[in-house]
């Protein structure tokens, strides 16, 4: 089918990748950079360490995530999910290094994660979400102290996770400017050390790192362009029209990015060719592809001379109102699997210390169900895995399982008694930023007692 110059520009430029962003390439770099440079966290490493945020949308239930497992405690549970209860024979116990009194069991499909916490390489972080500052229920009823805006909506608090910048309209997400302070350490890399395969995202949103974005099977390139001495003659009409030379300086800017986007899908194509073949055995799901790919992509470090990457994937299908008992089975057993599957991945690649998986979502859910399911909450349970991890634990503090009880903003939705800001910077301190720089990234973090939580060893 006929296309214009304009679409070919523009579908090219969609799938553009770099170290900069658009904005970067349309002025000066160099003058650009001199006037608005960022601190950066450390000039050189000789590590390598990497980032991947696993994004469950639409608001993982987790309360039958971590349950309650014996006496009182689980008649409690039982009684207030009604419907969506899981029987207390089914769960899967787990065995914190500290407790605070209760058992507990995780989901029964989290039977690989359930492996990963006995082997201390899984941490459990609980109710955490976004907060403005540290707030208490009589706080939140009598609004004294300020709530994020917008709670239980699916796409505002999609925006404060990835963000960290819940109190005011974000530019961009936590992971884009941590990867602005550490993109020193990278040299003199061709691909950006963000990479996507879950589409875009505000959370890897920098003002000089851009998204890189791939799709579970590989690189996203112009479809039917070849390059080399065997190009066809369009492919090489089209090499030439991005060479020609021009005075405009936003159609110069579009034929840069896409010919930066032609180079670099070409050497990214190149490198995951040489990747060493995975032995570990990943779920056949759009989860476990897209951890492979990312587990692939690891791989190439070296080739691509990344010491630090951030990637993104993520997972649909948590939005249990109803059906969640046969839902939620299926989705934590997909994440289980591709989860435990990753970890073993970065062990077959000697590079389990330098990888670090973790969960967010978009809230929690109502602690009562409807009937069939479970409304939209706030605070919830997350996990996070890697060979780096303290793992064995559970960080933070369970709610107090009891509606209009004193972590109960109302309706079971739990105030959150760890910020996202607090969660967030103790990944972002592990991956290199230094504690001067934790401020540029979160903002409101000095407002949290936390800035470290210690699941990172």
């Amino acid at each position: 089918m006929p296309f214009t110059r304009r679409e070919l520009l523009w579908g090219t430029a969609c799938a553009a990748v770099g170290t900069t962003s658009i904005v970067r390439t349309l002025f000066d770099l160099g003058s650009i950079a001199a006037a608005a440079e960022l601190p950066r966290s450390a000039a050189t490493a000789s590590d390598y360490k990497a980032l991947v945020c696993v994004f469950l949308y639409g608001g993982n239930d987790a309360n039958n995530l971590l349950v309650p497992r014996t006496g009182n405690d689980y008649a409690q549970y039982a009684a207030a999910r009604g419907a969506v209860a899981l029987p207390q024979n089914a769960l899967l116990p787990i065995t914190p290094l500290t407790g605070d009194g209760r058992s507990w069991g995780l989901h029964p499909s989290l039977t690989g994660l359930q492996g990963l916490f006995a082997q201390h390489r899984m941490a459990i972080l609980a109710n955490v979400g976004p907060l403005v500052a540290p707030l208490t229920r009589d706080q939140f009823l009598n609004g004294s102290v300020a709530a994020p805006p917008q709670l239980f909506s699916h796409s505002d608090q999609q925006v404060h996770w990835q963000t960290s910048i819940p109190d005011q309209p974000p530019r961009t997400g936590w992971g884009g400017r941590a990867a602005d302070l550490l993109r020193s350490l990278n040299g003199n890399a061709q691909v950006s050390m963000s990479m996507s395969v879950a589409g875009s995202n505000i959370f890897q949103v920098g003002d000089l790192v851009t998204q890189y974005q791939l799709s579970p099977d590989g690189s996203i390139g112009l479809d039917n362009f070849t390059d080399g001495a065997d190009a066809d003659p369009v492919s090489r009409a089209i090499r030439s029209l991005l060479a020609n030379q021009t005075g405009n300086l936003l159609v110069g800017a579009a034929g840069g990015i896409t010919a930066r986007a032609l180079d670099n899908n070409l050497l990214l194509q190149g490198a995951l060719d040489q990747a060493p073949a995975l032995t570990t055995v990943f779920p056949d799901s759009d989860l476990g592809r897209q951890l492979t790919m990312i587990a692939r992509l690891i791989s190439v470090r070296g080739t691509l001379g990344l010491a630090r990457q951030i990637f993104f994937c993520a997972a649909d299908g948590y939005d249990t109102h109803g059906d969640q008992l046969v839902a939620q089975n299926d989705l934590l057993a997909d994440l289980s699997g591709s989860l435990t599957a990753f970890y073993n991945a970065t062990v077959e690649l000697g590079v389990a210390s330098g990888v670090t998986a973790f969960t967010a979502s978009d809230f929690g859910r109502t602690f009562p169900s409807n009937g069939g399911g479970s409304d939209h909450g706030w605070g919830s349970h997350q996990l996070i895995l890697g060979g780096a991890v303290s793992g064995g634990d559970i960080y933070g503090h369970v709610p107090t399982l009891v509606v209009e009880g004193p972590d109960d903003s109302g309706e079971g939705r739990w105030i959150p008694t760890t910020s996202v800001d607090e969660y967030s910077a103790t990944l972002a301190r592990w991956a290199g930023v230094s504690a001067t720089d934790l401020a540029t990234i979160f903002p409101n973090l000095g407002r949290f007692n936390h800035p470290n939580l210690g699941f990172m060893g």
